[in-house]
């Protein structure tokens, strides 16, 4: 047989070649691979058990958070009331009235604690009471009712209402199924798809300002063009970008990382103080009713960041040092007895925002309770003393008579909840 040289040695260098492209293309697709193993093993969940690192005992911590649970939603002064065999309410009983605040945050609490039948009785009060089933507001929620009456104080919507009604609604259906008396992802969907069709029309918008990606004080009228610092709980779009399937996934991943840089501006350089109310840029947004500061809305903040750290992690460096700064100014002015507003360059206010029959600052455990969950955040391990300081607080009367088990009894559970690792991403179940 005859074989011509110069194919041989074309054929020889072609092989030649090949093993050299697939010697260097398989190293770098399997750091590829490792590093996206790496990443991928980075960004997943730790929900760390501060109260363990504290050194408490799981019994312990285990009887903690069960006591504030039955404090808030059974004992003698809960804030949950059930009626007849199927409906339930969160009320704030200083003023006397349901809010889609409370309901929400109710089924929050129920769903990580897995109490199914106070979710499913929260939701369909809210659904029988507040949710609109027509006109321009149909989906949304009426921010107060009247338990008493039924009657709805206030039509419209605060946003953080359907923010959670919706995050809760998803983990719902993740956690139980949609096929043992609610579907949970269809009423998720629902409030959703209807947020979408809300162009202003009626001077009813989405609950998401569209042009600035950032949450809505309110979802109509001028509320519609600032928004509420606590009200950006980034890590909750990145849930709906996962789970609620709406074709709207990049957007909420977008929404997800607007409210993270915001967050950087709302915050002061120095002591880590947000206003209760800004602009989208963050500046401070002053209304009618209150001056701009750090009050009751922006307790929740530290505790929104916590959440984001724990379950994403996407913005590590900054909030770390946001929770140092935020920390080290409240320990400053005493652990045990920082007051519960602000300027926001940390000097009392001339206008203090009452709650209660008297008007004065109070060392609030709503606030104990928040600023404890920086320390999930705070690399310093001096931060325990806020851990501490949070287990050793009690939900009881003030020295002046002031009680409120409501507000602060809900940042007080959930505050728990995140320091002993009980607020986490709830997947579906493995089938």
């Amino acid at each position: 047989m005859i074989i011509d040289k110069s194919l041989t040695k074309e054929f020889l260098l072609r092989i030649h070649v090949l093993v050299l492209v697939f010697g260097l293309i398989v190293p770098v697709l399997t750091v590829g691979q490792i590093k996206k193993k790496v990443e991928k093993s980075e960004s997943k969940p730790q929900y760390r058990n501060l109260f363990a690192a504290a050194g408490y005992t799981q019994t312990d911590i285990d009887k903690k958070l069960a006591k504030a649970y039955y404090d808030v939603f059974e004992g003698p002064n809960k804030v949950y009331f059930e009626e007849g065999d199927s409906l339930g309410y969160v009320s704030d009983v200083k003023n006397k009235d349901a809010r889609t605040e409370g309901m929400s945050y109710g089924m929050m609490v129920a769903v990580q604690l897995n109490k199914k039948e106070v979710f499913d009785r929260i939701w369909r009060w809210s659904v029988k009471y507040m949710q609109h089933q027509d006109g321009p507001r149909e989906g949304y929620f009426a921010w107060s009712v009247n338990p008493e009456t039924k009657k709805q104080n206030s039509a419209g919507s605060a946003s953080d209402g359907e923010l959670y009604y919706v995050t809760s609604l998803l983990f719902a259906s993740n956690k139980w199924g949609n096929n043992a008396g609610i579907h949970y992802y269809n009423e998720a969907r629902k409030i959703l798809d209807a947020m979408w069709k809300k162009d202003g029309t009626n001077g009813i918008h989405n609950i998401i300002n569209t042009e600035h990606k950032q949450i809505s004080f309110v979802p109509e009228g001028g509320g519609y063009n600032w928004t509420d610092p606590s009200y950006h709980v980034p890590a909750f779009y990145e849930i709906w970008a996962l789970y609620a399937k709406d074709g709207h996934e990049q957007f909420y991943k977008e929404c997800a990382d607007v409210s993270r840089n915001f967050l950087h501006k709302a915050t002061h350089p120095v002591t880590g103080l947000n206003s209760d109310y800004t602009e989208f840029t963050g500046e401070p947004h002053p209304t009618p009713w209150m001056p701009p500061g750090f009050r009751y809305d922006s307790w929740r903040v530290p505790m929104n960041i916590a959440m984001d750290y724990t379950w994403y992690g996407k913005d590590k460096k900054w909030q770390e040092e946001y929770a140092g700064k935020f920390q080290n100014f409240l320990r400053s002015k005493g652990l045990d007895a920082f007051e519960d507003q602000f300027n926001l360059d940390g000097s009392t206010p001339d206008f203090i925002l009452q709650a209660g029959p008297v008007k004065k600052l109070r060392h609030s455990i709503g606030l104990v309770g928040t600023s404890a969950t920086a320390s999930l955040v705070n690399p310093d391990i001096a931060s325990i003393d806020f851990v501490h300081a949070v287990w050793n607080a009690k939900l009881e009367p003030y020295e002046d008579g002031y009680f409120d088990p409501y507000y602060d009894g809900l940042m007080y559970l959930f505050s728990l909840m995140h320091l002993s690792g009980n607020y986490q991403i709830i997947n579906p179940a493995a089938k």
